[in-house]
């Protein structure tokens, strides 16, 4: 592989036929050059996979140094592991817009994205160079910077949130390593650690309180419980949910939609993570439902379907009542629920009508999932198939939520070895299990 040192100070001396003069053991003779005592001593020069001459300057006494730097850049060469000097100089921000032209077309997922670059990964990351970016000491920082309270300059981010930011950025610089921008994902080295999110014990709400909540909400926004709690739909699958939906002859309802938001138009979705799923369905909740229908008729409603602009989609929904408005094909659409809007202006109200008290990460609209799979767990349903009813990707993750809320089963272990090796006094009531 062609490359080599020049030493810029010194040069072998010629005579006067342009020919090298040697000593009288036969060594070069050398003599100093005009650029003796200036700038960088050694020069290395060396060729990239294109072929193109590049060249590195090292100090006065940093032979060795620079001959280690040649060796390296013609092993890079050979073993296509080259990166050039000018590939780390994009900026963090530049590179991410190329990077985004290959990801999910989906509005909903480009519309998350776009608000963590804007507001915890480009503030610190976006104007830094590459090659700086990716130095593990520069991701501790920005991971210190996440973590650290507003009052001392930081983001004061939870640890879930981290997590997902810290996933992000890992993407971008493992695509930049992969384009031969950088030469590690400081992301994958040992010495940085990924958030890891605290796993809170999940405490499903007693009955009293979901009836509370209940009698506690406008008349026209009740319905919301037993499709939250009965169903364990999701918040947005709840204003998405059609009366069409439900299988009467075979009580089964077809979770198969969602109203999400993307920017300021409301659009028609799948449920979270593309999965549909078929939910059984209560007679109690059926009846809920009936009779809300007696009261309040369905809204047919149109919006375009995953993104704004997409095919239009006419559903009959169950809840649409709201004084928000948004326009779509030059419509003003005025029975669209807006989830956030929904939770500060009725959902934590309801809380105070009732006499409890509202508490983050607790009592929003989520809780009544975790009511649903909790009553679900207690009546013997298994975590398998209360993970598809709540269209969870995978029962592991079910049951690492659910995991502390799963009936012990002591009692039918015991009862089943005392079928074997009878014991010699009667059972008591502690070891008997109940037909």
């Amino acid at each position: 592989m062609k490359g080599h040192v020049q030493d810029r100070w010194w040069r072998q001396k010629k005579d006067e036929n342009d020919k090298p003069v040697f000593n009288a053991k036969g060594h070069p003779v050398r003599e100093k050059t005009e650029l003796f005592g200036k700038g960088d001593r050694y020069k290395v020069r060396y060729y990239d996979p294109e072929g193109n001459e590049r060249s590195k300057s090292f100090p006065d006494k940093q032979l060795t140094k620079a001959k280690t730097f040649l060796t390296k850049m013609q092993h890079d060469v050979l073993a296509g592991e080259y990166i050039s000097a000018e590939s780390g100089e994009e900026k963090f921000r530049d590179f991410t817009a190329q990077w985004r032209k290959g990801q999910s077309a989906d509005a909903g997922t480009r519309q998350t994205v776009s608000n963590h670059l804007k507001t915890g990964i480009f503030p610190f990351l976006g104007d830094k160079p590459l090659k700086v970016a990716a130095k593990t000491d520069t991701i501790r920082d920005w991971l210190d910077w996440l973590e650290r309270p507003k009052s001392e300059g930081g983001r004061g981010l939870m640890a879930s949130t981290r997590a997902v930011l810290f996933d992000t950025v890992s993407a971008i610089l493992q695509a930049a390593y992969d384009d031969k921008k950088i030469r590690a994902n400081p992301c994958r080295a040992k010495s940085v650690k990924r958030p890891k999110p605290v796993q809170r014990k999940v405490i499903p709400w007693p009955d009293s309180r979901v009836r509370a909540v209940r009698l506690a909400l406008p008349a026209e926004y009740t319905v919301t419980v037993p499709l939250g709690a009965g169903l364990g739909l999701r918040q947005m699958e709840i204003f998405g949910f059609s009366p069409d939906d439900v299988d009467r002859d075979e009580m089964i309802v077809n979770v198969q939609r969602q109203i999400r938001w993307i920017g300021t138009q409301p659009v028609f979705s799948p449920p979270k993570g593309g999965k549909t799923r078929v939910v059984p369905l209560g007679q109690g909740v059926l009846d809920d439902i009936d009779d809300y229908m007696a009261t309040f008729e369905p809204v047919t409603l149109t919006l375009p379907w995953l993104e704004p602009g997409g095919r239009p989609e006419t559903v009959r929904v169950l809840i649409a009542r709201t004084t928000k408005r948004s326009v779509y094909a030059g419509q003003p659409i005025r029975n669209v629920i807006k989830g956030a809007n929904f939770t500060y202006h009725v959902w934590r109200p309801a809380f105070a009508g009732a006499g409890l008290d509202y508490v983050e990460r607790r009592d929003g609209m989520h809780a009544m999932r975790h009511f649903f799979a909790s009553t679900m767990l207690a009546n013997g349903v298994s975590i398998k198939e209360v993970a598809e009813y709540l269209g969870h990707h995978d029962p592991g993750y079910t049951l690492r939520i659910y995991t502390h809320l799963v009936p012990s089963s002591h009692k039918r272990a015991r009862a089943a070895t005392n079928r074997v090796f009878k014991p010699r006094q009667p059972q008591t009531a502690q070891d008997s299990v109940t037909a």
